[in-house]
């Protein structure tokens, strides 16, 4: 036989073991998982994990969270100026702010959870935070407690507000949120592509909005004393709300006009958020990166106001895009107990839009009883009649056009947050595991009350112009530059008069559970 007949036998029978043991091994791949493989260490990051249904032997998943999450922030509140008082400025040779009020808001929230899944990689996920205590005040800084004259001044013999300044303690349910998670793609189901969820989130107003309100307040019975959360038309703070805008509104004094409110606990808004969220297992590291947006429409029961006002720049609360980045680290995993240790490590970087909003002042300058903030403002201007004294003015204000009354919620500049955190999970078993984490925010200094005068993008006539015109040659004309913007309040907005922020920085811890069933 010759050398090459020699080894064509086994030649071919390697052959056959070769094709026998690769058939095998596809067939074991595509087998179901037995009862007894874990499954747990199979899910990707805790940011890309999805409660699913109807997959494998496991028909259903509920995931039910409970946590409880406290957070302290502190900024320091400016004010520009042209004074030249010691102590009071911060720039050295040139006076360009004083330093008002060291600001303190500490809020613990309960914050529960449930991912019910609807089929496989999708999942319902309904949220409600409830406010447990949200303390917000407002304290003296280098001194500034002793030149409130100057600090605080409004028009001429006004002070916006006292310090030392507190708000009531709010609690209650935040909002209720409701929204859909998607698996795109799952990396446990195939090991060549990465984790990709999107998902969608409504958030609803089911408590009391925020009110303006000062703890220090007496009582209505008390001399002197008055409404602790006054409604924007109670010009006296006394409980009784202005005859002319309980009239318009059509209800009488009696009704939700008088005495007053409670101070609310949430936004009075209504918003949507969209998320998207990567992650790729890469042995004990799983790196990921998403993205969300946030989008926030003011509910009419809430003190934002009339939003279709003619004049007014802007009428929607900020709108918030936010990048972010982390990584997962797994150290520890016992596959057979369904146990496993994380330690998550996060960036988180939001721009927040120009919008109307809750600042550090709200209940401040909301609650204040300076006539400059309580006074209301009108929506429009007509000219002025001729043989009336209009003080050389082209055009005043139209006392039949609707009332604006301040209610503390103010323009606030465009700005960033960084934030930086950190979360240790243990996989305590099968059904059952913990968080522990807590995160440091940056705040980007800006203005809080960012309002101005007028909108140069509606033009109007000289006649309806009221403080937004140019004078020409002659005297009695005057060339419009703008429309009146009725939110406009000159003793805040003014440069030279408006509020800022500095020094913001907030700092938060968060426990939970979660059971897996």
């Amino acid at each position: 036989m010759s050398l090459s007949k020699r080894f064509t036998l086994p030649a071919r029978a390697l052959g056959l073991c070769s094709a026998v043991l690769s058939t095998t091994a596809r067939t074991r791949a595509d087998e179901p998982r037995t009862a007894g493989e874990p499954s747990v260490l199979r899910e990707p990051a805790e940011i890309t994990q999805v409660a699913d249904a109807f997959d494998d032997r496991d028909p259903f998943d509920l995931h039910l969270s409970l946590g409880y999450e406290s957070t302290w922030t502190s900024s320091l509140v400016r004010r520009d100026t042209s004074s030249a008082q010691a102590g009071l400025g911060t720039d050295g040779f040139v006076q360009r702010s004083l330093n008002v009020a060291q600001y303190k808001q500490s809020t613990s929230r309960l914050q529960t959870r449930a991912d019910i899944g609807l089929y496989k990689d999708v999942a319902l996920v309904v949220r409600v935070p409830i406010i447990l205590a949200d303390d917000r005040r407002l304290i003296g800084v280098d001194g500034s407690e002793n030149q409130q004259t100057t600090t605080l001044s409004g028009s001429p013999g006004e002070q916006l507000f006292s310090l030392p300044f507190r708000a009531p303690t709010r609690s209650g349910i935040e909002y209720l949120a409701v929204g859909v998670d998607a698996a795109l793609m799952n990396q446990t189901r195939n090991a060549r592509r990465p984790s990709w969820v999107i998902g969608v989130e409504g958030r609803f107003n089911v408590s009391e909005p925020m009110h303006a309100c000062n703890a220090y307040t007496g009582g209505l019975n008390q001399p002197g004393g008055q409404a602790q959360c006054a409604y924007p038309s109670d010009i006296d703070r006394n409980g009784v709300a202005n005859q002319q805008a309980t009239a318009d509104a059509g209800a009488p004094l009696e009704g939700r006009f008088s005495g007053s409110r409670s101070p609310g606990v949430s936004r009075g808004t209504t918003a949507f958020e969209a998320h998207t969220y990567l992650s790729r297992r890469l042995k004990y590291i799983e790196p990921y990166a998403g993205f969300r947006g946030l989008v926030e429409l003011r509910n009419d029961s809430s003190d934002y106001g009339s939003t279709d006002l003619k004049g007014v720049l802007v009428s929607h609360p900020p709108r918030r895009a936010t990048l972010l980045f982390g990584v997962n680290v797994m150290p520890w995993e016992i596959l057979d107990q369904f146990q496993r240790i994380t330690l998550d490590f996060r960036f988180t970087g939001t721009y927040v839009s120009e919008g109307r909003d809750y600042s550090e002042l709200f209940d401040a300058l909301g609650s204040s009883d300076a006539p400059s903030l309580r006074l209301p403002s009108y929506a429009e201007y007509q000219a002025c009649t001729p043989g009336t004294t209009c003080q050389n003015a082209t055009s005043v204000v139209n006392p039949q056009s609707e009332k604006v009354y301040f209610t503390g919620i103010t323009d606030v500049q465009q700005h960033g947050t960084y934030r930086l955190s950190t979360e240790f999970t243990w996989q305590a078993g099968e059904y059952i595991k913990f968080h522990i984490g807590g995160g440091y925010t940056l705040i980007q200094s800006h203005f809080i009350t960012f309002d101005q005068a007028c909108n140069p993008e509606l033009p109007s006539d000289a006649s309806k112009a009221g403080p937004c015109h140019e004078q020409v040659a002659s005297a009695s004309a005057a060339n419009a530059s703008g429309t009146p913007n009725p939110n406009y309040r000159h003793t805040i907005n003014d440069p030279g008069q408006r509020f800022k922020v500095d020094d913001s920085r907030a700092v938060d811890a968060w426990v939970n559970a979660t059971v897996m069933f």
